[in-house]
């Protein structure tokens, strides 16, 4: 289980630095997981393989603009952190740049209406903040953050929104559930029309999602904790469907991470809330997900470990190496795959 063996090479000219003009018009590649056959479509066209009674599962998450400049007040530092996870009240988990030039009890400024204390520097570079400020925090970062884009987006992001999903709803994420980006309003209408039912959950993108692989024995690797929830109402839903004989089509490796979270010790959907370190990889047996519609990941990825376990290594590897080929669009904006 080497974390090399989840590498491949890409040309950096494939990695979409902005979104296209109309959503749903990004490429679709359809995987049959079982033959390893390959489709070439549209997003749009993804309705033709969505049947009534199957459940479409997206994750409502919204992208927080999470990104804060700020300035040591003692020194006149630059620091950059990035809002992971709220902890208790104002208490945060960030990643802080540069981490070596803070220590606990430091304040930084961020503009006139926000400081943070330095509360705990953690070894894995995880930095505690204790965020000071008057109003509502998301008023706030509103008017002060930026959104994060990947390090891998270099190109300047016109409209804010195109980072988030049209269906975003609950404020929490450090990145945005990448899969759900090619929807429209339009398109999930049709899906409804068709008599697919359209299931929200929530699982806020922090660390877990997004932090590479360093070590080389992919099972020593330690996912970061996010916090899931799973209502009621989406439970009895997707009960239903597996009683009618649905198919469960997770849009996007978050929305699975928190299905397979609740069924792990259950033998059904139950409603439930709190942290998954879930870490999906070759060869977990999936209990609650049937297909996927996904993005194409970064090489040695977590995402891309999870995509192998429901599709195998050799399918999705070659599939990538298609799609280069193809010249598909890689990561955040790119291009979706279908794992049917």
């Amino acid at each position: 289980m080497k974390t090399e063996e989840y590498n491949y090479v890409l040309n950096k000219n494939l990695i979409a630095q902005s979104p296209l003009k109309k959503r749903s018009d990004s490429k679709l590649m359809v995987l049959d997981k079982k033959t390893g056959v390959i489709e070439h479509k549209n997003f749009y066209q993804i309705i033709d393989y969505l049947n009534k009674g199957d459940a479409l599962v997206i994750n409502n998450t919204k992208v927080m603009p999470a990104r804060l400049l700020g300035i040591k007040k003692a020194t006149g530092a630059i620091i950059e952190i990035l809002l992971l996870k709220n902890i208790v009240g104002d208490t945060w988990e960030v990643l802080a740049k540069p981490q070596k030039r803070l220590k606990k009890g430091i304040i930084i400024t961020f503009g006139d209406i926000l400081k943070g204390e330095i509360i705990d520097l953690k070894e894995d570079g995880i930095t505690i903040i204790k965020l000071i400020y008057k109003g509502i925090l998301m008023e706030v970062l509103e008017k002060l953050g930026t959104m994060p884009l990947p390090p891998y987006i270099t190109k300047k992001l016109k409209n804010q929104d195109r980072y988030q999903t049209v269906y975003a709803k609950e404020y929490g994420s450090s990145a945005a559930p990448t899969a759900g980006l090619h929807f429209t309003p339009e398109l999930l209408n049709q899906i409804k029309a068709k008599g697919i039912n359209i299931v929200n959950i929530t699982l806020h993108v922090g660390l877990g999602t997004f932090r590479p692989v360093m070590v080389d024995d992919i099972t020593k690797h330690e996912m970061h904790s996010e916090y899931y929830i799973l209502d009621k109402e989406a439970a009895d839903t997707l009960n239903k469907v597996n009683e009618e004989g649905g198919s469960i089509i997770a849009v996007g490796t978050t929305s699975v991470r928190t299905l397979e979270t609740v069924m792990q010790n259950n033998k059904k959907f139950i409603p439930s809330s709190g942290e998954t370190k879930i870490f999906i990889y070759p060869s977990y047996e999936f209990k609650a997900v049937d297909k996927l519609i996904t993005n194409f990941h970064l090489p040695k990825s977590t995402l891309l470990m999870l995509v192998s376990a429901l599709a195998t290594k050799e399918y999705i590897l070659n599939a990538y190496n298609i799609a280069t080929k193809c010249n598909y669009r890689f990561f955040s904006f790119g291009d979706a795959m279908f794992i049917k």
